[in-house]
């Protein structure tokens, strides 16, 4: 079991949340992540003490100083550095401790961590953007990455161009793994799935759509005409790839603005449904095509849609050679194929991971 919990770093502060993840790590033996968010939602802001939400290229600009922050603080202790020595008196040995002392655009964080170094060296980095700003960053930090689902297409030019960016920078492709998100809805036949799925659509209220489809527009979506096709909409401070992706659809798709509040309202990315035979069709092509290194796999409904997923995908999955049967590893890290990051200020020290 992974633990990833998501952290803004538009209305957090870097030692904060390099406390609480290296606590949660420590605590968890070695099982969690960090999942960057610049907040798309621009009534956050109204929240944290501003009138309006922080300009998104400014957004990502203080992400990218975020994330070294709390990776430099992470790497405020060697693995050796805690002695614990009773005889001697010594708890830690001063040598093996970093100040930070990071003086930046946005920040100014003295250090140490008052936290040892966590278990996996750095909890997994997780990130979601989709945007130019949110694949750049992704490429340059991030160790997963929830795509959104939609086309197999576009998901093999997405999936292509951010590890294209990896190989540019001198980053390894394989230490980013792309997980689309994926409803998955299990039938005994696809009638009977679809009939699920329909079911789980038509339970969406009215006002709940218009609600969400605001958010993804960053717009109120109320003042339009319901029945009529969405009308050009001015440039917002919203998520940009987000709100391109529910704009390309309406006009893809001919929507009028309440079917599209309807879509908006329950799950508008990739629905994989159908058989368990299907479902592991469909999940085979993504991966063997380089769509995606994996699923971020959701569910209808819980725990009936979680364990119709586990007790009738899942082996058709591991019978098809493309899921596990057991997990060799001990920390979330580990049983995701990724390494552990050597300590910046102390690579001589460097240790496996470990064991609880």
């Amino acid at each position: 079991m992974g633990l990833i919990a998501t952290g803004s770093t538009t209305f957090d502060e870097p030692y904060h949340v390099a406390r609480r993840f290296a606590s949660l790590d420590h605590i968890s033996g070695g099982r969690a992540g960090w999942n960057i968010v610049t907040t798309s939602n621009p009534d956050a802001a109204l929240n944290f003490g501003l009138e309006e939400h922080v300009e998104h290229a400014e957004r990502y600009r203080r992400a990218r100083e975020f994330y070294d922050v709390v990776t430099g603080l992470w790497d405020s202790w060697a693995d050796d550095a805690f002695v614990r020595d009773v005889e001697s008196g010594v708890y830690f040995d001063p040598d093996r401790m970093h100040v930070l002392n990071h003086k930046g655009p946005y920040f100014s964080v003295r250090g140490p961590l008052n936290v040892a170094r966590p278990v996996q060296g750095w909890p997994v980095i997780v990130q979601a953007g989709a945007s130019d700003a949110g694949r750049q960053i992704a490429a340059e930090t991030a160790e997963v990455v929830f795509a959104a689902g939609g086309a197999i297409a576009d998901a093999r030019q997405f999936y292509a161009d951010v590890k294209g960016r990896m190989q540019a920078i001198g980053r390894n492709p394989d230490h980013l793994k792309i997980m689309p998100g994926a409803l998955v809805v299990v039938g005994d036949t696809l009638a009977d799935a679809n009939r699920k799925k329909d079911l789980l659509d038509s339970l969406v209220h009215p006002d709940s759509g218009l609600a969400s489809l605001s958010v993804a527009l960053g717009y109120d979506a109320s003042l339009f005409d319901l029945d009529a096709p969405l009308p050009d909409i001015p440039e917002t401070n919203q998520s940009k790839s987000g709100r391109q992706r529910v704009i390309d659809r309406a006009r893809r798709d001919n929507l009028t603005v309440r079917q599209l509040a309807q879509i908006a309202g329950g799950y508008g990315g990739l629905s994989i449904v159908g058989t368990p035979s299907m479902i592991a069709d469909t999940m085979q092509e993504w991966l063997e095509t380089m769509a995606c290194d994996g699923f971020n796999v959701m569910f209808p409904y819980v725990p009936g849609g979680l364990d119709e997923f586990v007790d009738r995908v899942v082996p058709e999955l591991q019978r098809r050679r493309i899921f596990r049967t057991e997990y060799e590893g001990r920390t979330l890290r580990e049983n995701l194929g990724l390494p552990r990051p050597t300590n910046q200020f102390f690579r001589d020290s460097d240790r496996a991971t470990t064991r609880h």
